[in-house]
């Protein structure tokens, strides 16, 4: 009896997740459909809980405003702190305001300065994941947590396996981000897990004029187009 239960439940599983597939493809589809027409963006990634008062919530608008007047959209992931200051900051100069919103149980929901109609609602990570990536001329990284990490780490594995085409990656705030960058040249460069080239593309940075400069110069000689 208890083998038959078992096979019932795991058959209810697989029909589930087959089933799963055709939502998943829903989300594919209007996430493609709807970033293909926004045109050139920047994504900017940071903790969800950073308060308005604090310097990294303040310098993500000014971030953001430059680069929307850079003639970038910007891409957030719709919720408050760092991703609210983003799309605050686009929307202050003017510029294309885009929140790529996630489902969760806690701590997220879209933020006011989000464009009405470049607000996008995903239920999986990694269908979102593969926007940010898809649309994005360069990722502005400022302090956060593991799903700031997570964003960073995935772009940076995507660039080192040639999955993706090559953009600037930018960390903004030195105090926060030296450790790891350390870290990372100090122990993983040294026992040779990554190669020096690996880390060409990633710059640590403190103001606005740096993130725009560098996005600037790096497409002096690329297109802006799709990373795959």
């Amino acid at each position: 009896m208890r083998k038959e239960q078992h096979h019932k439940g795991w058959n209810e599983i697989k029909t589930n997740d087959s089933w799963a597939l055709f939502k998943i493809m829903g989300e594919f589809v209007n996430g493609f459909e709807k970033m293909s027409q926004i045109g050139p963006c920047v994504s900017i990634f940071g903790s969800a809980r950073t308060k308005e008062e604090d310097k990294y919530y303040q310098l993500a608008i000014e971030v953001a405003k430059s680069i929307a007047e850079a003639g970038y959209g910007v891409i957030t992931g719709g919720g408050p702190g760092i991703m609210e200051a983003g799309n605050r900051g686009a929307n202050l100069a003017g510029g294309i305001s885009v929140g790529l919103n996630i489902d969760l149980p806690f701590e997220q929901h879209d933020n006011p300065y989000i464009d009405s109609d470049k607000s996008l609602d995903f239920d999986y990570f990694f269908v979102r994941k593969v926007m940010f990536v898809k649309y994005s001329q360069g990722f502005v990284v400022m302090p956060g947590g593991f799903g700031t990490l997570d964003e960073l780490f995935e772009a940076i594995t995507l660039i080192q396996t040639n999955k993706i085409e090559k953009f600037p990656i930018i960390l903004v705030g030195t105090e926060f981000w030296t450790g790891l960058m350390d870290w990372i040249k100090g122990t993983m460069l040294t026992m040779g897990t990554i190669s020096a080239k690996d880390l060409d593309l990633i710059k640590i940075v403190d103001t606005k004029e740096e993130v725009v400069d560098i996005i600037d110069s790096f497409y002096k000689g690329h297109l802006h187009s799709p990373n795959f």
